[in-house]
């Protein structure tokens, strides 16, 4: 079993004609609150850089230093989808909107994408491949895990200022049990999933 991603399933389209592949991921379905982000990410074959990896297996340092060379050295676009998108249309369909978003804002155009997930969006019109656990398998992939997690990380750093007490800075909005005292003592904000049952459960209650 392969212990890091590589660059094997874009080598494999390149070798049948795709020239610009994309890895495609997101991150915050779980959290209750804040938006859900997504990144897409077209490596150079010839400048790959050093050390990418799951971005859940990297230290922030280390996520930060491949961002910059990410960058430098790669096709990126970072998109959301909102707190109130995700309400209206689930976290599964949300998550795909993002992704669409970040292939979408991509400064060229893709011939394939690999997506991390079993299944592909709807709305995706280019030719992909769903890759399950595709951020230990593929490079583009893990790539596009690590700038998703940071950019999203940076807004819940940004709201966690906003609105003290819900641990937003180091939860990320996942239901920690410093969140979770949060929502009991604090209440629901603007940028809490009003769909998740916790959130809900408590809105409920208000109204009772």
């Amino acid at each position: 079993m392969k212990t890091q991603p590589d660059f094997s399933l874009e080598e494999a389209l390149i070798a049948r004609g795709a020239r610009l592949v994309a890895g495609v991921d997101e991150v915050g379905r779980g959290p209750l609150a804040g938006p859900v982000t997504a990144a897409a990410v077209i490596l150079d074959p010839a400048a790959i850089p050093e050390g990418i990896n799951d971005s859940k297996k990297l230290s922030a340092k280390r996520r930060e230093a491949l961002l910059a060379a990410l960058h430098d050295s790669a096709h990126v676009c970072v998109a959301h989808a909102s707190v109130e998108e995700i309400d209206e249309i689930n976290i599964l369909q949300a998550s795909h909107l993002a992704m669409c978003r970040a292939i979408d804002g991509l400064p060229v155009r893709p011939d394939h994408v690999l997506v991390d997930g079993n299944r592909l969006p709807r709305a995706l019109t280019l030719p992909a491949t769903a890759v399950v656990k595709g951020d230990a398998k593929s490079l583009s992939i893990a790539a596009a895990s690590i700038l998703a997690k940071i950019a999203r990380d940076a807004i819940m750093v940004d709201l966690a200022q906003q609105y003290p007490g819900y641990g937003w800075e180091s939860n990320a909005g996942y239901p920690t049990k410093v969140h979770q005292a949060g929502l009991q003592n604090l209440g629901v904000t603007p940028h809490h999933r009003r769909s998740f049952t916790p959130v809900r459960n408590i809105l409920c209650r208000g109204e009772n």
